[in-house]
């Protein structure tokens, strides 16, 4: 490898100066590169579960690693674009199709900071929905599961500015066709309302 210097892992580094919910009055302030350990947490665990599920199935089974490292890196484009408020991303058809490419601009952009011969590895990563499309579903669940257990965890500090938000992005995960998802809430959500003594 060349000693050239690349800016990829220093721009990465960066995601903590993300910060999420922009729009909404916090109590605890959340970053992307925060978001991004939760959701790799729960999309390892909800691979996990879905194998579990389809234990039977050899066809079906996911690397819950594959998902973690996926997940990990799953917003790292806002590091240019900025964390969009999810009612303006998905304002309209025209307004979401736009973002998406501007999504994949930013992505481009940042594997333009690596060298040549570890691009494709990341973009592997970055781009992971068109080499491995089954994780699509395991990720994107475990992204709006973080949104909403932040919300939980909102609302019980006494900030009803979650409410709504809470409500709605429960009902999406409701819709969402993931036994996996279905089987957390179900087994695991109830406990992020509980007070660290009742958890014990």
């Amino acid at each position: 490898m060349s000693k050239e210097q690349y800016n990829f892992y220093a721009y990465i580094s960066r995601m903590k100066y993300i910060m999420r919910w922009g729009l909404m009055r916090n109590t605890v302030s959340e970053n992307i590169q925060e978001h991004s350990l939760q959701v790799a947490i729960l999309a390892h665990s909800l691979a996990y579960i879905h194998n579990s599920l389809n234990k039977d199935n050899p066809l079906m089974q996911l690397d819950p690693a594959k998902a973690c490292v996926y997940a990990v890196f799953h917003d790292a484009n806002e590091i240019i674009t900025g964390d969009m408020p999810t009612p303006i991303k998905y304002y309209n058809p025209v307004i979401k199709e736009h973002y998406h490419k501007i999504e994949d601009i930013s992505k481009d952009k940042l594997l333009s900071m690596l060298p040549q011969e570890m691009e494709s590895y990341y973009r592997d990563i970055m781009f992971y929905e068109e080499r491995d499309p089954e994780y699509y579903p395991i990720v994107k669940a475990a992204d709006k599961l973080s949104a909403y257990l932040k919300c939980v965890e909102e609302v019980k500090a006494g900030n009803n500015e979650f409410t709504k938000a809470k409500e709605s992005i429960y009902a999406g995960l409701q819709e969402m066709d993931c036994p996996a998802l279905k089987y957390f809430l179900e087994h695991f959500t109830d406990s992020f309302e509980l007070t660290l003594d009742e958890l014990e």
